[in-house]
């Protein structure tokens, strides 16, 4: 009987607060949603190679200055909200572009993802986890956004190997010439990619001649000039070389290089041992 009196109270207390008790039922299906998430769902670690951008990934923006590239370090490592390490960098490499002030920035990174089991697919901070999506970076000090290049559940593996490359220039001039200098390097920040070993210059008879200020004028030298660089390049499994993370290395070519000395522009890959 008393619990029959309790019951009837308790409908007519609810009848008498419909508004209250329907926010009091979302507050506890929110709770239940986030408890699930939470403990229940399993994340996964999974490897990435990311390519810095500057500004907001949706937004046209220029590549990362110095300032930025020279932020960003190796062992960085993002937190959630409770302070759980969910992205940790492992390496960093940067490249100047094309003889500017900008550079191209690689980070690899291991990140703790959510993982779909029906799907297969990830996640991370509510956002998809694929190749070609972006990802956001909040660091204690520095934020930046990037571009999933590759993904996996293991760690990334890639054939790096040392390759002799032969390069030539036709009509350099005599600056030039005398600023290569043999043992002039560039390191990417994780290791030695470049290392001049070898400069041959052959002289020319051909008059060149050069237009400046809308005038014609000798050059100050026709030499052809051959220098040997030692490349630290990416093998692929089809044997394709890549340097600087995506630039074919290929006879024909020319070659995106500099080092602490020199940019080497409109250089042609003759040789590749």
């Amino acid at each position: 009987m008393k619990s029959f009196k309790f019951l009837k109270a308790l409908q007519k207390v609810i009848r008498q607060n419909i508004p209250i008790v329907i926010f009091i039922g979302i507050i506890f299906f929110v709770g239940l949603v986030v408890f699930i998430k939470l403990f229940a769902a399993k994340d996964e670690t999974v490897y990435a190679k990311v390519k810095v951008s500057q500004g907001l990934w949706w937004a046209s923006t220029a590549k990362p200055s110095a300032w930025l590239a020279q932020s960003v370090k190796k062992g960085m490592v993002e937190t959630s909200i409770s302070g759980e390490p969910i992205l940790e960098i492992e390496s960093v490499r940067y490249y100047p572009w094309w003889n500017t002030e900008q550079y191209d920035v690689y980070l690899n990174v291991k990140i703790k993802a959510g993982k779909n089991e029906r799907t297969k697919k990830y996640t991370y901070k509510r956002a998809p986890l694929a190749v070609g999506t972006p990802i956001d970076f909040e660091f204690a000090n520095v934020q930046l956004s990037g571009t999933i290049m590759s993904l996996s559940d293991s760690p990334l593996e890639e054939k790096r190997v040392e390759k002799l490359v032969t390069l030539e220039k036709k009509y350099a001039d005599k600056w030039e010439v005398d600023a290569i200098q043999v043992g002039d390097m560039y390191f990417d920040g994780e290791e030695k990619v470049v290392e001049v070993i070898d400069k041959q210059i052959i002289p020319s008879s051909e008059v060149f001649i050069r237009v400046g200020n809308n005038f014609p004028y000798d050059s100050e030298s026709t030499n052809t000039v051959i220098v040997t660089v030692k490349l630290h390049v990416i093998e692929q499994p089809n044997k394709e070389l890549i340097f600087r993370e995506e630039q074919p290395v290929q006879l024909g070519r020319n070659l995106n290089l500099q080092t602490s000395r020199l940019v080497f522009q409109d250089y042609i890959i003759s040789a590749i041992q």
